[in-house]
């Protein structure tokens, strides 16, 4: 985002309210990426747009933001926890007042470390909540419909039922009873693994981008302040879409190992190596790309919406409000 001074309190808000505003507009499209990464074997839907279709026509078009709670409930602290964190690193590693870019890059990795606290918990109940209805798609596939009959009553006892409808306080409760606390961060490894590469990339790319057509090269932090919010908002969508598209394969892994119940016939993991190992196996290279286009259509828009309220200044003018 463009570098120009606000207070910790303001970026909070900002943060918080980016990441309500960016959940909103572009949950739908990671429900899509979320469902096809977890497709194994059988296909339920062909692509973005066939998943979206499908989910509207048997889900409603509330079912597209299955998840969507806890997102907008754990963004705000996810938001707080990497931005306060990204202050402290760059603090630390400013030299009389200039931050150089492996400064940036630095700071980043340690905010994004920082932030896992809050991700994967909310990474591992939304992915839950979300691939719910493709496990019922996949299981009317398999289980032929009954002949209607006029005479209603329950099902025959060897007729399997549908397991009930996920909520997030019943799978909180669910993992804390059987597994204890480490079962909200199941996938901690493989979301530090993606979080960590993409910030990696994210932050150089962006900083080259927002200075281009200016002078005084040599000087990031004065050319990032001089950016035009046009030419910011276009940094910020390139830089996050060639990212997530960069690191889609570690979000591949993450979203596998995170998933708890399982379609028929597709496999469980017992860690990166092995969730690795049978995915190049059994579906080939081409399976560490799924949902990619997805990805970037997420991601892009979330920086720019973020670029947009720091650009308007939203926290500086709540906080004037309050104060």
């Amino acid at each position: 985002m463009a570098q120009h001074k606000v207070s910790l309190p303001a970026k909070l808000i900002n943060g918080g309210v980016a990441g309500l505003v960016g959940v909103t507009c572009v949950f739908p499209i990671d429900l899509a990426k979320t469902r096809l990464q977890n497709q194994q074997g059988a296909r339920v839907y062909s692509g973005m747009l066939d998943c979206l279709t499908q989910t509207v026509k048997r889900e409603g078009y509330f079912g597209m933001y299955r998840g969507a709670a806890v997102n907008l409930t754990l963004v705000t602290p996810e938001k707080a926890i990497k931005l306060a964190a990204n202050d402290v690193f760059r603090q630390h590693l400013s030299r009389d007042g200039h931050l150089p870019l492996w400064g940036e890059v630095l700071a980043g990795c340690g905010a994004g470390t920082c932030q896992v606290v809050v991700t994967t918990p909310m990474e591992m109940l939304k992915i839950q909540l979300q691939d719910a209805g493709r496990l019922a798609v996949q299981r009317s596939m398999a289980v032929p419909a009954p002949a209607p009959s006029l005479a209603a009553g329950p099902p025959p006892p060897g007729q399997p039922t549908p397991p009930p409808r996920p909520s997030a306080t019943r799978i909180t409760l669910e993992l804390l009873r059987t597994r204890g606390l480490t079962g909200l961060y199941r996938g901690a490894g493989a979301t530090l693994l993606r979080d960590v590469p993409f910030s990696m990339i994210y932050f150089p790319l962006f900083a080259n981008l927002n200075a281009l057509g200016r002078g005084e090269r040599g000087c990031q932090g004065n050319a990032q302040e001089r950016a035009p919010f046009l030419q910011s908002f276009v940094a910020g969508c390139a830089a996050g879409s060639v990212a997530a598209v960069a690191v889609t394969p570690l979000d591949v892994i993450k979203t596998r190992l995170q998933t708890l119940r399982k379609g028929v016939g597709e496999d469980s993991y017992r860690g990166i190596v092995d969730c690795t190992r049978r995915i190049l196996s059994r579906e080939g290279p081409s399976a560490f790309l799924k949902g990619a286009a997805c990805r970037a259509l997420v991601i892009a828009p979330l920086f720019g919406i973020a670029q947009g309220i720091y650009f308007l200044g939203v926290g500086e003018w709540v906080l004037g409000l309050l104060g």
